[in-house]
């Protein structure tokens, strides 16, 4: 009975590891359907209490976007053009059919950015920055969600400084945590979970590779969602 239930345990942790990864075109059909060229990005819309996060992650989307086959409609023209119509907050466009940034800016789809984390956690003798993001890409000319994934990175700032010990060594581990905490650039870890997020899209109209990564296993499934 032992072995069977063991078996059994085994067969169950087995079907969880292979479906944890799917396929690129499994995850995301009508992207490889409608092939969208080009992308607006819309500000970002920031449940943090960091109010600084929506312009650094502004300056952090455009590279991975056209590294990975797409067009950008010029950032700070956009962000200027919004700033000027006075919305600051991708949240006050949600409301806004697709179909208006199509007709406005000629592009195939929009892209919204939550910004759910962006914060340093500070635990004495340890700490971290934490940046958590979510991904929605909408069709300007159906309005059908293309594209959607939440990715985050957690960076460890703690002092590894054991030169010295005793209550001496605790209190230079101490210091140098929070000076390393308080000065972590937000900037390059935000880059690297677009970096992350954006690997389980599907290449764009202008990466050599275009409509040839349809069966690669890359897509979470419990962050495509």
């Amino acid at each position: 009975m032992i072995k069977t239930a063991s078996m059994i345990v085994l067969a169950f942790i087995l079907v969880g590891c292979e479906s944890t990864y799917i396929s690129k075109e499994e995850a995301f059909p009508k992207m490889y359907n409608e092939q969208p060229a080009s992308i607006l990005v819309v500000p970002a819309i920031n449940n943090t209490t960091a109010p600084e996060s929506a312009d650094y992650l502004t300056t952090t989307l455009a590279e991975p976007l056209s590294y990975h086959g797409y067009y950008v409609a010029p950032l700070e023209l956009v962000q200027s053009i919004f700033q000027q119509e006075g919305i600051l907050d991708g949240a006050q466009l949600e409301n806004v059919d697709p179909s208006v940034f199509g007709e406005q800016f000629g592009v195939d789809s929009v892209l919204f950015v939550s910004i759910n984390k962006w914060q340093t956690n500070y635990y004495v003798v340890s700490g971290n920055v934490e940046v958590a993001l979510k991904y929605e890409l909408y069709s300007t000319k159906t309005g059908e969600k293309l594209w959607f994934y939440e990715d985050s990175l957690i960076v460890d700032t703690s002092s590894n400084d054991n030169s010295s010990g005793g209550v001496a060594g605790l209190l230079v581990n101490v210091i140098a945590t929070a000076v390393s905490t308080a000065t972590t650039d937000y900037v390059p870890i935000a880059k690297r979970v677009n970096y992350m997020a954006l690997s389980s899209a599907p290449l764009g109209q202008y990466h050599k590779l275009h409509n040839t990564d349809q069966t690669q296993t890359s897509v979470n499934r419990f962050k495509a969602k």
